[in-house]
């Protein structure tokens, strides 16, 4: 069986969910979620999940795995990716993966975790000081650490800054020795070659779908779907309560928006994210193709699939 995995990602509201479907029962293939918000059971009008009748098509992995309250991180993403993978394999069914959460996306792509492993007496140390001195004084010693720079990082955050420091202090080595030591590992799915496919639309095109989706979900009743999630404790849940479509619409329920903003407000938002998306796809793939969604046919979405 070919060692292959397929993977189709481009913006949201791109259309990805039916052409995937489509290929997907043309190809004899099985599909593993990339969506980070698709984990979560009972977040289904808000992140336009798949519906039954289309969950029924083809086998789906990595969907509705999770409670609100159980956290999902990257390592726990490709513990599980690789089973569904591997499963799918032994099944002699083709793989596919499909969606546009990066974090999760760059895990088929390449490395995503180092063997760096921050004692938790470092890491105490960091916040101490990050509240005692303030943000200027972890970049001032990342600085001296780091006499070729600091790279990329964002100075400004100090999430970032305190885990690049406590990275440092805990190998002994600078920020450029980590990214090359880095760099070197081998990705959780290295013995695979990844066919990477980016579907796309034109903005006018994009914008559209998106006031049409947003609306669609508001008929579909997201604001008693968030209303019973936050019963559930949603907001315990950072991620999941912070997400386009359900923050909104917590600030809704909480007062902080009147009803006729609350559709603005989620496409307005849902459109930054598409900005951000398109400029990650641009800067941070690997070579790959593009196809345009408004002509794109299964048959033609992965040509080696035959």
């Amino acid at each position: 069986m070919e060692r292959v995995i397929h993977l189709l990602t481009g913006c949201t509201a791109a259309g990805k969910t039916e052409l995937a479907l489509a290929w997907a029962e043309r190809h004899g293939a099985e599909i593993v979620s990339c969506d980070s918000l698709l984990f979560y059971r009972g977040m289904d009008i808000g992140t336009a999940k798949p519906l039954p009748a289309e969950l029924a098509r083809v086998p789906h992995h990595l969907i509705d795995v999770c409670g609100l309250d159980e956290p999902m991180d990257v390592a726990r993403y490709v513990g599980l990716a690789r089973l569904a993978v591997d499963g799918i394999r032994d099944r002699g069914r083709r793989v596919l993966v499909t969606g546009g959460s990066g974090f999760y996306l760059r895990s088929f792509l390449g490395p995503v975790a180092d063997d760096v492993e921050v004692p938790p007496a470092v890491r105490d140390e960091v916040r101490r000081r990050l509240e005692r001195d303030g943000l200027e004084s972890l970049v001032a010693e990342l600085v001296r650490k780091n006499p070729g720079g600091l790279g990329d990082l964002d100075i400004r955050n100090p999430r970032r800054v305190a885990r690049a420091l406590e990275r440092c202090l805990a190998s002994g080595r600078s920020l450029a020795e980590l990214r090359a030591c880095f760099a070197a590992r081998p990705g959780p799915f290295a013995d695979f070659e990844v066919q990477l496919v980016e579907l796309a639309r034109e903005p006018a095109d994009l914008d559209r779908r998106i006031a049409g989706r947003v609306e669609a979900m508001l008929q579909r009743g997201l604001v008693d779907e968030v209303r019973r999630l936050l019963d559930r404790g949603l907001k315990a849940n950072p991620s999941a309560a912070r997400a386009i479509g359900y923050r909104e619409t917590i600030d809704l329920l909480e007062g902080r928006l009147r009803e006729s903003d609350l559709a603005p407000a989620i496409v307005r938002n849902t459109r930054a994210l598409v900005r951000k998306q398109r400029t990650w796809f641009r800067t941070q793939l690997p070579p790959h193709a593009r196809i345009d969604a408004a002509t794109a046919l299964p048959d033609g979405l992965f040509p080696s699939a035959g």
